[in-house]
């Protein structure tokens, strides 16, 4: 699969991440991690931290799957809005689900600051705009329901969209609390944290089968076989090697980074911009002064090879943004397309499969992906250190639309 295509613009910020050689496999380990990315690297740190003995493996360099294509937004919204999700899963489950995300983000701020390299990492509010005079309700709708709960939130109406923002909408909801950093940055920041606590890190080493005897899995491989007690699948949106996801889609998206801008004085604290149309569009700055644009999205899996494709997109979110921001001279210096996953439910897959013992996913479909990965992290931890944790079930496999 595919899943992305262009001129990425984080690879550009760092170096390769080059794990250091393992002079030897452990006969079996506590836990073997199949992916290398955001959800593998956090899970990893969990268990690691906990004491287990852990590997991870990927078949690529480790970072550049999706991660390196991810848009580094960190919000404690999500797709769903809360008033949605209360009348969709209940209201104690629904608002603990948002708690989590909101929780979530300070542990990604603990772990950046804990990290040997600089991740970019910076608190930011968000700004919701409707994209359309019939969005006001609802935003007025989820603005009350979060205030509601203790989430911090303000409303702006058009004069304070005016006073706060280049460009003035019908409404916005205003989250507080919510940040950015460089995904890839960070996941190479982790992997050597991981590493320096003992894990063994495997690259270009390919999954192809998976057996269970006496109680130990063996895990086949393109280079050779690893024994372990579980197996966690964070493979992202690729297929994952056992087991099917019931009620997920996976569609593509189109972003472009821009020239760097010289100020964002006008711009409330640079905040991450999205709106209430869906698809939506996105906006965020960087640390040197670049917009993150992206939107578009389709309904198909593979990220297009054609670059003329990928430009003509990009051409297009370069016109919307420059309606929002006329007085910045916005060009193109990157654009790249990319595959992502969203579930029917609206919620990440996390937890063990309902079948198969021993065998753990952690899959963060949704907007708010980076989030997922680190609640899903804690998670899985309890679970495999046998502590109780209330939340899984919220998230777990055997819902309707999970993993079968």
């Amino acid at each position: 699969m595919k899943i992305h295509n262009g001129s990425l613009y984080w690879p550009t910020t760092t170096t390769p991440f080059v794990p250091k050689k393992v002079e030897e496999t452990l006969e079996s380990y506590d836990v073997i991690i199949v992916g290398a990315g955001m959800s593998g690297s956090l899970t990893a740190l969990a268990l690691t931290e906990a004491g287990l003995s852990v590997a991870v493996l990927d078949k690529r360099d480790m970072g550049t799957g999706s991660t390196s294509a991810n848009a580094g937004l960190l919000q404690y919204s999500n797709d769903i809005m809360l008033y949605e999700l209360i009348e969709q899963i209940g209201e104690k489950d629904a608002v603990r689900f948002y708690q989590l995300c909101y929780d979530a983000i300070e542990d990604l701020e603990k772990v950046a600051n804990s990290l040997s390299n600089e991740s970019d990492f910076m608190r930011r509010p968000s700004i919701c705009y409707a994209s359309d005079e019939k969005d006001i309700e609802k935003i007025k709708m989820e603005y009350s329901t979060l205030k509601k709960y203790g989430f911090p939130c303000d409303y702006f109406g058009p004069n304070e969209m005016s006073q706060n923002l280049p460009f003035s909408k019908s409404g916005a909801l205003v989250t507080f609390d919510d940040a950015e950093l460089n995904p890839l940055k960070f996941v190479q920041g982790v992997l050597q944290k991981v590493e320096s606590l003992g894990a063994h890190l495997y690259h270009y080493i390919e999954v192809t089968d998976v057996f269970e005897e006496n109680n130990l899995f063996e895990i086949r491989t393109s280079d050779q076989s690893f024994y372990t007690k579980n197996i966690i699948y964070t493979t992202g949106y690729e297929t994952v090697p056992v087991g099917n996801r019931v009620g997920a889609d996976i569609n593509r998206s189109y972003v472009f980074v821009s020239n760097p801008i010289q100020h964002f004085k006008d711009w409330y604290k640079q905040a991450l911009i999205w709106e209430t149309k869906r698809p939506y569009l996105y906006v965020r700055t960087t640390v040197e002064g670049r917009l993150i644009v992206g939107g578009l999205d389709e309904d198909k899996p593979d990220a297009p090879l054609s670059d003329e494709i990928i430009m003509e997109r990009a051409e297009r979110l370069l016109k919307q943004s420059k309606k929002l921001f006329p007085q910045y001279e916005i060009e193109i210096d990157y654009a790249y397309a990319a595959s992502f996953g969203e579930s029917i439910d609206n919620l990440p897959f996390i937890g063990e499969h309902p079948t198969k013992k021993g065998q753990y996913y952690l899959l963060e479909y949704g907007g708010n992906g980076t989030v997922y990965s680190m609640l899903g992290s804690h998670i899985l931890r309890d679970l495999l250190t046998g502590k109780r944790n209330e939340d899984a079930d919220i998230v777990g496999l055997n819902r309707q639309y999970g993993i079968k």
